[in-house]
């Protein structure tokens, strides 16, 4: 029956093949397109695109030499950092966009699997059958609706096309195919290095189905360059994740090797009935002697005692079962890498092992027990269908970050990491005392975790405890005192209760620790350590920070400008402090301190025109300041340009100033003075010049007070004051 199968298989149309593949794309995009409105999440999407410098600016020269030469993020995949960068020279920051990339290269490894396996073996509608399983399988959502996991998707498509160019090397063994297969495996090993088990699954497919078993030493001698390009992958990983790679002390050996049998079962349970999946798993220690994992350690051993009894009979069981098992060895967990016990993407390729093995064990049982194909295509209907439902629902929870750590709450338990980054989610959306509950739990559940007592203070910070959270930042720092980001959030709570000096020291370590860095954080520690400078009055080195934080394009560029007007403006050096204003308010247009600060410069350049343009702003932005209201007022009461002169809007804006202000600062009652006038009303005019006298004087400033009195002369002529024209 299996070879009339096969026979079967080998003379399908064309337009069957075109049909299936027509098929794949189909549901693929039915299931993942919803992925395109949806924006980044609070979690890794940051380091690898929005707060990273190199891959924001951009595809460049420079940017292609960082990747290949930079480990980032505890990883080195060069090919991933260049593919992030390609979206943002196509895309931006636009979230939809790298949604489509992910999605369009999934969909490719799904047809190039389909097309590899029905080349390998000549099963056509079995071949569809598991890449339709790799298309929409529910725990496929992670690596695609992920941006992060960009990484997945990529090396998926060079697994595919290194499994192609293998099969042509296995039809006709020629150099430079072999060559080939050598280069598509190198360009996958540098899009993600899990892909370092590959060679052991092309012996597995010498075995079966390719058939290539005359010499097993030769097999195994042709796989050494490959091995080799597998071992240096493996060096620069380690590398890579010296500083990720949890110590012996935090999980033992035992720990390690339990969690890795009970997770392998894990994902065989997870294939079979994907319900309750979650981006994050926490990992809760079990005894290695449990009974949970000796059951885990028996079940492993009897599947694989069954696939080599049964090799000869059943070849693809041996295939499939050792390809699952040997692609999870480098993710399952025994050199531990972060504090998830497992995770829905380690399962994107080696996946494909358990659904040859089932797919075809189950096409064999059919003929066996003669069940007609109309039974077993209906019940592949109905799987189809089912996981196609389960995976459009799991994807849907990534649509932002408070949806998707909401529901990972509510399918796992003790959950810190997910507590800490719905916090954030919140802390972002400016909920802060729901970000503190959150944070608090994660505190209770991991007091010992730096990251949520770095959390719990920025949210005490941005609720005015800063006392509060500089204990909670202390803390952190004595679990990990060479964090960057720590020492930075300190410092700026330091410099916040003015103990300006120690503030400084900890912005100045964080920038030692950031040094090879070139992200969000790094400008964010100039641009801290620039407002220390300044407050110390050491304004040529702030000047020096500040530049540097300008240097890294992110959120605090438009800031750094505007400090940088500011510290130019201190020096009296006003076409500097002008440019820096200007750059500041056409990077935040709505930046209403850069506004009015731009308009005082120009107004003592004596450009009254473009003054009251950018006071206009300011008060557009900011319509409650009382001294946007005072400066806007004084300009159309007093320039000296007559055709700019508004004395009713200026009268207008004063009083409401003056009011606000509570009518007692001589600063106001000298603008509303001076509306008075221009709009002709002396006698008033003289009486709030006569009021602002006496608080002037009574406030010890002298220099207001002369200027008040000279002025007071005018309005008793009947005259108004203008500015002199420059």
């Amino acid at each position: 029956m299996l070879k009339t199968l096969r026979r079967n298989d080998s003379v399908v149309s064309r337009a069957s093949v075109v049909g299936i593949c027509v098929f794949l794309a189909a549901i693929t995009w039915l299931v993942f397109g919803q992925t395109l409105r949806y924006g980044f999440i609070n979690y890794d999407d940051n380091k690898y695109v929005y707060e990273n410098a190199e891959v924001t600016g951009n595809l460049t020269l420079h940017g292609i030499v960082w990747a290949f030469t930079h480990s980032h993020a505890n990883n080195w995949h060069p090919l991933t950092w260049i593919s992030h960068m390609l979206d943002c020279q196509l895309f931006g920051l636009k979230a939809g966009g790298h949604h489509f990339t992910n999605v369009l290269l999934h969909t490719i490894a799904v047809l190039l699997l389909f097309l590899v396996l029905r080349q390998m073996t000549g099963a056509l509608w079995r071949s569809a059958f598991v890449a339709t399983l790799f298309a929409i399988h529910p725990l496929r959502v992670e690596s695609v609706a992920w941006v992060a996991e960009r990484k997945d998707v990529l090396s998926g498509v060079f697994f595919m096309l290194t499994l192609g160019a293998y099969v042509r090397y296995a039809r006709k063994q020629t150099l430079a195919r072999y060559l080939m297969v050598a280069l598509l495996f190198a360009l996958g090993l540098m899009s993600k290095p899990m892909l370092v088990t590959l060679p052991f699954v092309l012996l597995l497919l010498d075995y079966w189905p390719l058939q290539r078993q005359s010499s097993w030493r030769r097999l195994i001698v042709e796989k050494i360059p490959l091995l080799a390009l597998s071992a240096a992958s493996c060096l620069a990983t380690l590398s890579a994740q010296r500083d990720l790679i949890t110590s012996i002390e935090r999980l033992s050996v035992a720990q390690r090797i339990g969690n890795a049998l009970t997770s392998c079962v894990i994902y065989m349970y997870q294939m079979a009935w994907p319900t309750r999946l979650a981006v994050f798993y926490p990992y809760h220690g079990t005894p290695l002697f449990s009974v949970e994992i000796i059951l885990a350690a028996m079940l492993l051993i009897a599947v694989t005692a069954i696939a080599i009894a049964a090799r000869r009979k059943f070849p693809y069981i041996i295939t499939g079962w050792f390809w699952y098992l040997i692609m999870l060895v480098p993710v399952i967990g025994v050199v531990q890498v972060g504090t998830q016990a497992h995770a829905d993407r380690y399962t994107y390729l080696p996946q494909i092992g358990l659904s040859i093995l089932v797919t075809w064990m189950i096409v064999d049982l059919a003929a066996a027990w003669r069940l007609p194909r109309k039974i077993l295509g209906a019940a592949a209907g109905i799987v189809i269908s089912a996981l196609a439902w389960r995976a459009s629902l799991q994807a849907s929870y990534w649509r932002d970050s408070e949806e998707l750590w909401r529901h990972t709450l509510a399918v796992t338990t003790n959950n810190s990491i997910a507590d800490n980054n719905l916090g954030n989610a919140l802390l972002q959306k400016n909920r802060i005392d729901e970000a503190m509950t959150q944070f608090q739990q994660a505190v209770e559940i991991s007091p010992n975790d730096t990251d949520v007592q770095n959390s719990l203070g920025n949210a005490l910070f941005r609720n005015g405890k800063v006392a509060d959270a500089i204990t909670h930042y202390r803390m952190a720092l004595q679990l990990q005192p060479n964090n960057a980001e720590v020492r930075n959030n300190l410092g700026n709570a330091l410099f916040h209760t003015g103990q300006i000096d120690e503030a400084i020291t900890y912005f100045q370590t964080a920038l030692q620790l950031l040094s090879q860095q070139n992200d969000a954080r790094t400008a964010e520690a100039h641009y801290n350590l620039g407002n220390a400078l300044f407050q110390k009055g050491q304004i040529d080195d702030a000047i020096v920070q500040y530049r540097k934080a300008v240097e890294v394009n992110s959120d605090y560029t438009a800031e750094a400008h505007y400090n940088l007007g500011n510290a130019f403006l201190r020096k009296e050096q006003l076409d500097e402090a002008i440019a820096h204003y200007r750059k500041a308010v056409e990077l935040r247009p709505e930046h209403a301190n850069a506004h009015n600060n731009l308009g005082n410069v120009l107004r003592q350049k004596g450009l009254p025109k473009e003054a009251i343009l950018h006071f206009r702003k300011a008060l557009m932005n900011d319509p409650g300041s009382v001294l946007f209201q005072n400066n806007l007022a004084w300009m159309l009461a007093t320039s000296s340009d007559p055709s700019l002169r508004d004395g009713a809007k200026a009268v207008e804006l004063a009083e409401q100033a003056n009011q606000l202000s509570g009518g007692n600062n001589p600063i106001f009652l000298h603008t509303l003075a001076a509306a008075y006038a221009e709009s002709g009303r002396f006698s008033e005019a003289i009486a709030t010049t006569q009021r602002g006298v006496e608080l002037a004087d009574a406030q010890n400033n002298p220099a207001l007070a002369e200027s008040l009195k000279r002025e007071l002369v005018l309005y008793q002529t009947g005259m108004p004051y203008h500015e002199p024209i420059e």
